[in-house]
């Protein structure tokens, strides 16, 4: 495979070196463009030339070109040099939704670090913040293997600090400040953190008609800080009016576990809150569950055994289900 860039070999700088493996003429004005001018990182210009990291690296030495420091781009999240503190976005708060329920703020050193099973939800975070760590291996106090992500940003870790997040705050946890405009970003990096979306086929009824099978959807997350579930309660209900309902779980010699849950018509209206755009940052396994449940409402066909099911209508085109939804006069 080979790939010639545009170079304008006229210039003092028109130097192209070849890429050893991939063998790609890589120009200096085209790395330049994607490195400075479009803020990617070195592992995303990796994938595109088909070469490794250090390869990448090693050309913006060449072409003199500064190679920004391990941690956020703080270009992508809307920071310039001597002005605080950052501004809110809704990469920004799903970040810190991810932080505050599954991530870590080191004690001695501004070092953040999140740990997840899924490779994609710490893509995802790498490409919110703009970050150019890599991911490493990692085994859980269970002994399970996984993925974590750590840099080392003083800035950000400072103002993680002043919003309310703190080290070691599994059980001191307490309300943020968090703008109310970016709370549903903030909360859909919380479910995706510490909390699921559970969605099972209930045929409890079906011995008394085979029909009564129902589709049964939840939306919960857990913490051990309850001054945390409860403003998360709170807030969630005074922007959508959807209550929710907290109950706790605690083992002999353990701490107590406490547990945000919304159900049926109530946990439909809070996915299609979180979920508010196709293209918010989330975790793709979780936003798949509910995607069936961001669809128009419609009125299941008449003449069926048992209670009349209003509700979400599945595999069914858009002109079926408009004329369903129609009710007969």
């Amino acid at each position: 495979m080979y790939e010639r860039l545009d170079v304008d070999w006229r210039a003092g700088a028109g130097k192209c070196w070849a890429m050893y493996a991939a063998c790609v003429l890589i120009g200096p004005a085209i790395l330049r463009t994607m490195y400075v001018e479009q803020l990617r990182t070195t592992d995303e210009i990796a994938r595109h030339f088909g070469c490794s990291e250090t390869t990448v690296l090693r050309h913006l030495r060449r072409f003199e070109i500064p190679v920004r420091r391990r941690g956020p781009c703080i270009q992508r999240i809307g920071l310039r040099d001597g002005a605080a503190p950052l501004e809110w976005s809704a990469e920004l708060a799903y970040v810190v939704g991810l932080i505050a329920t599954d991530g870590n703020l080191g004690r001695k050193r501004p070092v953040i670090t999140l740990v997840s099973k899924d490779v994609t939800l710490l893509e995802t975070v790498r490409r919110c913040l703009g970050l150019t760590t890599r991911l490493q291996k990692h085994r859980g106090g269970y002994g399970d293997h996984c993925n974590h992500v750590s840099w080392q940003d003083r800035k950000l870790y400072e103002w993680l600090r002043e919003i309310g997040l703190s080290p070691a705050k599994s059980l001191t946890l307490r309300p943020l400040a968090v703008p109310d405009r970016y709370f549903a970003d903030f909360f859909r990096g919380c479910i995706d953190g510490d909390g699921s979306v559970f969605v099972y086929t209930d045929r409890y009824h079906v011995r008394k008609c085979e029909r009564y099978i129902y589709e049964r959807l939840y939306v919960s997350i857990v913490s051990a800080s309850c001054a945390f579930i409860e403003w998360l309660r709170t807030t969630v209900h005074r922007l959508t009016n959807v209550k929710g309902s907290i109950g706790v779980r605690q083992r002999p010699g353990t701490q107590p576990l406490w547990k945000l849950r919304y159900a049926k018509a109530q946990s439909i209206e809070l996915l299609k809150w979180m979920y508010y755009a196709p293209d918010v940052p989330c975790l793709d396994r979780k936003r798949a569950k509910a995607e069936k449940f961001l669809c128009p409402l419609g009125l299941a066909p008449s003449g069926r055994t048992g209670r009349p099911r209003v509700g979400w209508l599945y595999n069914v085109n858009q002109e079926h289900r408009h004329a369903r939804s129609v009710t007969p006069e």
